[in-house]
């Protein structure tokens, strides 16, 4: 009996799902169809057999990729080989795309099915498919298809954006519309302003031209001698300007009233900014054809090579096109008409615009189609797929279809084929290193500027950040020195001294008895000593002798300075060093008095 699978692609990976003994007739029954709305009768039908998530979000995409493409990806193939039974002939697999199915068949044997009872059951798979693989949420799958989407859509999406040939597409459909609605509105303006000056259309052949002048004269009863230099200028040429200024001054023409020539002039207005921007988009499709097809363009022109675009789609699907397709290209209706009628076939499409079929001879047309058929196609097919775009190879072509015409002419021989590409690879490679040069130009240029450009920006940066800190201590310095002349400045408010700070005088050398200098010693070193054993204990303030306030202030103001460290510290240890600089002075003054004894 054979086994009917069914393969399910999800953006979390392949599950394959296996359908019990059931009659593919009664699946197909209304009552049975409803059933697959409700999971339980839904579980009756169908079972899981295998599950293969993707492992990352760009296996899902390249898996994606391979079954829009009806490519077999190697996730699919294993899951398929592993899971469904060695015997082939017993499988049925049932898919929903017919491609995929038909590259299973071909590559891996098993007979594939689509439609019918298979797209109802993927239904309800699609349905009920979290609810089926265990883990998985709605939540969570519909996140899953949302990113697949995004990005499968973006990968779809990316092209080039200076080679992109929508734009061309587009631009060459609004010219050929912008052609017809000014054909239109210049006959109008013909037929209107005709009733007033009708002789000016016979002088005048070019549309656009005829509209400005109709904006310019307005009531011919107004021209004069004095307009001839602007009729000179609008009309490029002399004669027809005094022609023009004859013709107003016998006019047979009816007259007009201001608010008619009002509008015959906004009118006229309106078709000649129509012209002009019908040159600009001209010249923009041109810029573009050379950036997008420069061969195609150098071959049969921009117009031409940019309609073969447009009709075939895209420029791919033109590279894609044989020769006889692309000679036929927008003769379609010809064609089929030929075919049911077994009449004469088209002989050309669009090329026939190109110029080359008309300068060939009558007899010709059919075989000078054919070569520059074929010459397009080579050239489309170079455009699309050379990764720098060149209009050597257009121009080499085109040289081969005139040696062609020359040939059907004069019986010259034209030059060989592989000759002429030959020449033509070597400029190329000279054209594109030539392109690379100013690449690398433009690229450095680029580089100095940004150099410059961040130089000056961290000059600036630094100058704001040197000058910020540098105001900071200027502001923190002046409190500092204002403290300073406070502290200085308070003993001598009111011209009043405090008697508690000595004032300091010019030294004198003092004269002590030996008895008072050993006294004073013992002192100081007793205090000396006494000191260190305070740092442990609580500080208490002790009398300082005058002796040891003098030995204070005759020490320097920078051996006074004490660490950060000792700042929170008490007066003592001040007092200390100072007491043992002391003694140490009067220890040398006793040695010195010894010694004179």
């Amino acid at each position: 009996m054979v086994l009917l699978h069914v393969l399910f692609e999800h953006a979390v990976g392949y599950a394959l799902l296996a359908l019990k003994e059931v009659e593919e007739i009664s699946l197909l029954l209304p009552q049975v169809e409803e059933c697959v709305l409700n999971l339980g009768k839904f579980h009756n039908i169908v079972r899981l057999v295998a599950f293969c998530p993707f492992a990352s979000s760009q296996v899902a995409l390249e898996n994606a990729n391979a079954v829009s493409e009806g490519v077999v990806h190697e996730d699919l193939r294993l899951l398929l080989e592993t899971h469904l039974p060695s015997k082939k002939k017993k499988v049925l697999l049932g898919v929903g795309d017919p491609k995929i199915g038909a590259a299973i068949q071909e590559e891996l044997g098993y007979n594939c099915q689509t439609g019918g009872v298979i797209a109802e059951i993927l239904r309800g798979v699609r349905l009920h498919f979290h609810n089926l693989v265990k883990g998985l949420t709605d939540l969570s799958a519909c996140k899953a298809q949302l990113g697949l989407g995004h990005s499968y859509s973006r990968a779809k999406v990316k092209f080039n954006v200076n080679r992109v040939d929508n734009m061309i597409i587009q631009s060459i459909s609004l010219l050929d519309q912008l052609d017809k609605d000014i054909n239109t509105f210049s006959m109008r303006v013909r037929e209107w302003y005709g009733y007033h000056f009708p002789e000016l259309v016979k002088i005048i052949n070019d549309n656009a031209t005829y509209c400005r002048l109709a904006q310019f004269i307005g009531n011919r009863r107004e021209l004069n001698e004095e307009k001839l230099e602007k009729l000179e200028e609008l009309t490029m040429d002399g004669a027809k300007a005094k022609a023009i200024l004859d013709a107003s001054r016998s006019s047979m023409g009816m007259d007009i009233s201001a608010i008619d020539l009002i509008n015959i002039e906004s009118f006229s207005s309106r078709v000649v900014s129509l012209s002009e921007y019908r040159q600009s988009l001209h010249t923009y499709l041109r810029s573009k054809m050379s950036q997008v097809a420069p061969s195609l363009s150098a071959l049969i022109g921009e117009a031409v090579g940019a309609r073969l675009i447009a009709h075939a789609g895209s420029l791919t699907n033109l590279a894609k096109y044989p020769a006889s397709t692309v000679q036929i290209l927008g003769a379609e209706k010809a064609l089929f008409r030929a075919l049911k009628t077994r009449g004469n076939t088209p002989k050309y499409g669009l090329i026939f615009h190109s110029t080359f079929i008309g300068r060939a001879a009558a007899k010709n047309k059919g075989r000078i189609s054919r070569y520059l058929a074929n010459k397009c196609s080579i050239a489309s097919r170079i455009d699309c797929f050379s990764e720098v775009p060149t209009s050597v190879f257009g121009e080499k072509l085109r040289e081969q279809v005139e040696e062609r015409l020359s040939f059907y002419e004069t019986g010259e021989i034209p030059r060989k084929n592989l000759d002429v590409m030959k020449e033509a690879m070597v400029q190329a490679e000279e054209a594109a290193a030539e392109m690379a040069r100013k690449l690398e130009k433009q690229e450095k240029k680029r580089l100095k500027k940004e150099k410059k450009r961040l130089a000056a920006l961290a000059l600036v940066s630094s100058e704001n950040s040197s000058s910020t800190p540098e105001e900071c201590e200027e502001t923190s310095e002046r409190p500092k020195k204002k403290k300073k002349q406070k502290a200085q400045e308070t003993p001598q408010e009111n011209g009043m001294e405090d008697p508690s700070v000595p004032v300091s005088k010019p030294k004198k050398k003092k004269s002590f008895s030996k008895e008072e200098l050993v006294s004073s010693d013992l002192e100081e070193t007793a205090a000396s000593v006494s000191l260190p054993k305070r740092k442990k204990s609580a500080p208490k303030e002790e009398p300082i002798t005058d002796a040891e306030e003098a030995a204070n202030r005759s020490i320097p103001k920078k051996k006074r300075k004490f660490s950060s460290k000792e700042e929170p510290l008490s007066s003592g240890p001040e007092e200390a060093a100072g007491g043992k600089s002391s003694s140490s002075k009067k220890k040398k003054k006793l040695q010195k008095l010894s010694q004179e004894d």
